[in-house]
């Protein structure tokens, strides 16, 4: 009954296939990861997650991951969370960096929303740092930055962070 239906569903051989075999050998070419996860916990207990559609070596670094549509979730140990997504980054493993490249959101368990030129998470410490000018969406109202820095803050208790560099803020009080 098994090789019936083996016969049944045989395709033509004249058919033509589906399937661009450049395509094929492109990507067997090139050394590529597809749906990576990397995590760990930092210095002071904080769980982190990066998940990306694609990894593959750099070109230019030998110890440089590229990544494509990277996300990086950081839950620390008082209960507040960070989520940080950009369509490319980078993940330097003796370093223990992330890069953020182009437009990357950060988002806060806390309420707070920002876009970014960049961002490097520090893998060890769990300290997020800004590349640039930045645009912020907090609960308060609406902030502009030079830089912002998110690190647990010394009680251990929750985020903190620090905004730099030409910071303005827009309060909107609650109703």
């Amino acid at each position: 009954m098994l090789l019936s239906t083996l016969f049944m569903f045989a395709r033509d051989p004249n058919e033509p296939a589906d399937i661009d075999l450049t395509e094929v050998a492109e990507i067997a070419r090139e050394q590529r990861l597809s749906s990576p996860k990397f995590s760990g916990v930092t210095d002071d207990g904080a769980v982190l997650s990066i998940v990306a559609r694609s990894a593959h070596p750099s070109l230019t670094n030998p110890d440089t991951v590229t990544i494509d549509s990277i996300q990086m979730r950081m839950d620390n140990p008082g209960g507040s969370s960070i989520d940080v997504t950009a369509t490319n980054g980078e993940l330097d493993g003796p370093a223990r960096i992330a890069r953020f490249l182009g437009l990357a959101r950060l988002e806060t368990s806390t309420g707070y929303k920002m876009e970014t030129n960049g961002l490097i998470a520090e893998l060890d410490s769990g300290v997020v740092t800004s590349d640039g000018l930045l645009e912020i969406h907090a609960p308060f109202g609406e902030l502009t930055a030079g830089k912002v820095t998110f690190q647990v803050s010394s009680d251990h208790v929750g985020q903190q962070m620090l905004f730099t560099n030409g910071v303005k803020l827009i309060y909107k009080p609650q109703e």
